[in-house]
């Protein structure tokens, strides 16, 4: 049992150097392909996480896991980051897009207080749409970034626009995996 046991262990450790961490390595994908990998693995994880029941929580469970995601998209995009300047890239980015973001983690949070077990579950899609806005927003400003181009508030405001629309779709059309 102890062999088939580690089989399986290097089975995922396997499957998780190829879909996360050394995913920038594989060239039976392309770069959006990629890209696309991390954030739809990083959304799902986010909001799988979401439905933990304790309000105002999510914040610090879901910015380490959005950190990193950034880690992994600025690998893909040719221009690695630790986690920590993947963490203060994420800060900027928030902070560009503002009260909007902060807004709808306390709605967030107070949903949670109203329905504490129901809101884990009925916060899925907002987070897994969150998620994917702040996924895409950051690649937008990394491959900016990589050609050499300077991104300013207004862009960095009109990219979170239109990746929190399709987020939202994207949200709505996410089932986790039973």
């Amino acid at each position: 049992m102890a062999e088939s046991e580690g089989n399986w262990l290097e089975r995922i450790k396997g499957k998780i150097e190829r879909e996360i961490t050394q995913i920038e390595t594989r060239e039976d994908l392309s770069t959006e392909e990629k890209v696309s990998r991390i954030i739809h693995i990083f959304s799902a994880a986010s909001a799988a996480a979401a439905a933990q029941p304790l309000p105002f929580a999510d914040i610090f469970i879901l910015t380490p896991i959005q950190a990193y995601m950034g880690s992994r998209l600025s690998a893909i995009r040719g221009m690695p980051i630790t986690e920590a300047k993947a963490n203060e890239l994420l800060k900027e980015i928030l902070g560009t897009i503002g009260m909007g973001m902060l807004a709808q983690q306390a709605a967030l949070g107070l949903y949670k207080v109203g329905l504490p077990f129901l809101a884990g579950f009925t916060t899925i899609p907002l987070v897994y749409g969150l998620t994917f806005a702040i996924g895409r927003t950051m690649d937008y400003y990394l491959k900016e970034k990589t050609k050499g181009r300077v991104v300013s508030a207004p862009d960095l405001k009109r990219m979170w626009r239109e990746a929190k629309a399709e987020g939202r779709k994207r949200g709505k059309d996410f089932k986790p995996e039973s």
